[in-house]
């Protein structure tokens, strides 16, 4: 087996896609789809997306300094990716694609009501890279979609058709191959087969 090496370049697949929503009271909300997006930090609770200058959210966000991670479903694909090709300079994304811009409780950014995840923020810094601002922010609230709660009050995500994305590729996410922690767990043949058996239903 041989190998080819490429020039340095972004390889790091696959990623979430998300919608990330900006506005405010005096600013028409916007829609825009990033695959760079991250977690930061998990106290204090901090993520960050990265966006080019270009872009008719950049500003926005950097005006407003807030916005709205709102996580990506099958259901959600196609609107994912016109708002990632169309731009809000010329379309009105929420009413293209259908899409309902719900207040949010702790920010002026609306968030995206068919999303079954919207992670609410606040910009605490922004970092000039180069091709692209990282914009570092807090998370200061998170909404969920109640019909993916249980009876324990357990919020399933993955029961919710989340997608990635790779290489220019939208994909669902594929059968669950293991737990966290499992590799170290004296009984993970057996949490490994029952994963398995779990999803393979599911096919």
């Amino acid at each position: 087996m041989g190998y080819v090496d490429f020039k340095p370049g972004n390889m790091l697949y696959p990623l979430p896609v998300v919608m990330v929503s900006c506005g405010s009271d005096e600013i028409t909300p916007n829609i825009i789809t990033i695959a760079w997006a991250g977690t930061v930090c998990s106290n204090p609770p901090m993520v960050s997306i990265s966006i080019t200058k270009a872009r008719f959210s950049h500003d926005i966000i950097r005006n407003t300094g807030e916005y709205v991670i709102n996580l990506v479903t099958e259901d959600l694909i196609k609107a994912c990716d016109y708002c990632g090709v169309k731009s809000g300079r010329d379309v009105d994304k929420f009413k293209e694609m259908n899409l309902t811009a719900a207040p949010s409780k702790e920010v002026k950014a609306p968030q995206i009501k068919e999303s079954p995840v919207s992670i609410e923020c606040k910009v605490k810094e922004i970092k000039e890279l180069g091709s692209h601002d990282m914009f570092i922010a807090e998370v200061v609230n998170v909404r969920v979609d109640d019909r993916y709660m249980d009876e324990r009050k357990v919020f399933n995500l993955n029961d919710t058709g989340l997608v990635t994305y790779s290489h220019g590729g939208y994909f669902a996410l594929g059968r669950k191959v293991g737990t966290f922690g499992f590799s170290v767990n004296k009984n993970n043949k057996k949490i490994v087969k029952k994963t398995n058996k779990k999803s393979s239903s599911r096919e």
